[in-house]
């Protein structure tokens, strides 16, 4: 299995960069801030979780956003 994280402040080339190693290498792409909105949309556990923290003014804590990546690396084992 190949895992790349990128990381970097908003507007850094995150997204382009990623579209350019999805191609080339046929990976997988998970966004975290894909995976909030979705599970805010949804209103999981999780995403009541980041609403309500969101909507204080705090940052969604680690545990919470590992949890939310977790659950969705599980769903595609094999990848």
């Amino acid at each position: 299995m190949l895992n790349f994280v990128l990381f970097g402040p908003p507007g850094a080339g995150k997204g382009t960069q990623s579209e350019k190693l999805i191609e080339k290498y046929q990976l997988i792409h998970i966004s975290t801030g894909d995976l909030f909105r979705s599970h805010i949309k949804n209103q999981t556990a999780l995403g009541q979780k980041v609403s309500a923290l969101i909507a204080e003014g705090q940052l969604v804590p680690d545990g919470i956003t590992i949890d939310m990546l977790e659950e969705e690396v599980n769903k595609t084992p094999d990848a």
